[in-house]
């Protein structure tokens, strides 16, 4: 009996739980009946179409690929409770970023994004709308313009000049962890632009901000249910985020603190007085206080705004090095050429600026086919704002939208010979960072394109051509080069997984810059 009774209650309280989800589930069915959505993979109750994820959610944008080949360039998922649609060919992407910016000009609300930017009060992941406007605005004309960007070109040289050093202590006989030593950069350039010298626990609050973001890579199941609470307990991302986000709260509270007493002092963020050379902190704060806002923005809003230069700043940058250093490494003459031009451009020079930076075309090239085959972001997110019809094919409202920036850089139709790395594809081609060709979108298109564009190409750009420069480099243990792992790790950027280690062995006939 007793037996009996258990079963009975399991099955009563099965039904009690999954009801109300499946009788959702009719409704949407019918209620989209008549609407032709996009062609996807079956689908089964309560999950949808999480079944053909499975064992891909830390790297979706793979399988989401390989699906569009059988479905399509426009194709409709149900991730549990969540309709949505992946768009993976650059006519299907100006659709939904040009011809229907509008109604895809926001993007999906996310617990863990919630968390992190202080309740959408950043500017790469808030609603669309007035207050949006008003922080890109900022962002564009104070704080990531190109003379902003330019005003910080001391700070990277310094950086550099300490990279440098680091590399040749090595004396070519031991093995140079790449990975690390850009991540240090690129994280002490983003800290010194944002709090100048103020941020004492430098290396805690960038740890802080990198287990962050490790966590935010891939689909989280509990986004996938809103509407189950007792999942969002049972799966402990909600709760990790938030102890790990009150940490960083902490650390970047006690910075803004500290700016505003050394500015009621007369003081700027590293102590020293006011006389120009704001860091970003300080800007923030200036537009703050000067109460011409039609939205005032708060401590929140700063912290926010940091965070999203963190994730732009630094991850990504390093990453682009780095997947830029390793399909060099593949092919030795791309290598070659790169540091042949550099060497020639700048022989006999002690010294090159950023400016002289331009005139490095062929490793415009490099950059440009190393975001192709690695984009800073796999999946860029959507929402539908209103019922919108493509291609013959209905998005409903409140829809999202993924569009594969992965799968566009290996298009067999946009691109010859797609998973090979042949800078040369972008010699004498139209083809920009603005956005405007869509096949190519590393930092987005349109309204939401990324506004830390110049400042995150810069940080590539100046210390990947000092590497190409001063040193040859070897693979470790006679390695062959068409043997290095070139796995991308989970997470928003997309890094290589494992850390790239060369010998550097410095070049003899150079000036030391």
């Amino acid at each position: 009996m007793e037996v009996i009774y258990s079963s009975s209650y399991n099955l009563v309280a099965l039904l009690l739980i999954f009801f109300p989800f499946l009788f959702t589930q009719l409704l949407r069915k019918s209620s989209t009946a008549k609407e032709k959505l996009p062609p996807g993979p079956w689908r089964l109750p309560i999950i949808g179409s999480l079944h053909h994820l499975r064992g891909a959610l830390s790297f979706p944008h793979r399988t989401l690929k390989n699906l569009a080949t059988k479905y399509g360039p426009i194709m409709y998922l149900q991730l549990g409770e969540i309709p949505a649609v992946i768009v993976s060919s650059p006519i299907m992407v100006k659709e939904i970023l040009k011809t229907h910016e509008l109604a895809f000009a926001t993007k999906p609300q996310l617990t863990s994004i919630d968390i992190t930017t202080y309740n959408y009060k950043d500017i790469a992941f808030a609603p669309y709308g007035d207050k949006w406007r008003q922080m890109r605005n900022i962002c564009v004309t104070e704080l990531l313009g190109t003379k902003t960007v330019k005003s910080f070109s001391s700070i990277r040289k310094d950086e550099i000049t300490r990279l440098l050093s680091s590399i040749r202590s090595t004396n070519g006989t031991r093995l140079v962890n790449l990975t690390e030593l850009i991540l240090r950069y690129t994280n002490s350039v983003t800290c010194r632009s944002a709090f100048g010298k103020v941020c004492t626990n430098q290396h805690h609050l960038i740890n802080l901000l990198r287990d962050v973001l490790d966590t935010l890579g891939g689909f989280d199941v509990s986004d996938l249910f809103p509407s189950w609470k007792l999942l969002h307990k049972m799966s402990g991302v909600k709760s990790e985020l938030l102890r790990m986000h009150k940490k960083v709260d902490e650390a970047l509270e006690n910075i803004v603190n500290e700016h505003i007493k050394n500015r009621a002092l007369g003081c700027k963020g590293n102590g020293d007085k006011l006389i120009g050379g704001e860091d970003l902190v300080d800007v923030l704060l200036r537009i703050k206080e000067n109460g011409e806002l039609q939205f005032p923005i708060t401590s929140d809003h700063i912290k926010a705004i940091i965070s999203d230069m963190f994730a732009a700043g630094t991850e990504t940058s390093a990453a682009t090095i780095i997947w830029a250093l390793s399909e060099m490494m593949r092919k030795p003459k791309i290598m070659a050429k790169a540091q042949n031009e550099v060497r020639q451009v700048f022989k006999g020079k002690i010294t090159f600026y950023e400016d002289d930076l331009d005139k490095l075309t062929y490793l415009k090239l490099v950059i440009k086919e190393t975001l192709r085959l690695h984009p800073p972001s796999t999946l860029l997110p959507r929402e539908c704002r209103k019922q919108t019809y493509i291609n013959g094919y209905t998005i409903p409202p409140k829809t999202r939208v993924l569009i594969n920036t992965w799968a566009l850089g290996r298009d067999s139709e946009s691109w010859d010979d797609p998973e090979s790395f042949i800078p040369e594809r972008f010699e004498n081609s139209p083809v920009d960072y603005m956005g405007n060709y869509y096949k190519f979108i590393p930092f987005g298109s349109g309204r939401r394109i990324c506004p830390g564009m110049q400042f995150g190409l810069t940080n590539v750009k100046h210390p990947l051509a000092q590497l190409l420069y001063h040193f040859d480099w070897v693979l470790p243990y006679g390695a062959n080069p068409e043997d290095l792992d070139m796995i991308e790790k989970n997470g928003l950027s997309a890094a290589k997984h494992r850390d790239l280690c060369l010998i550097a062995i410095e070049h003899k006939n150079d000036d030391k810059i």
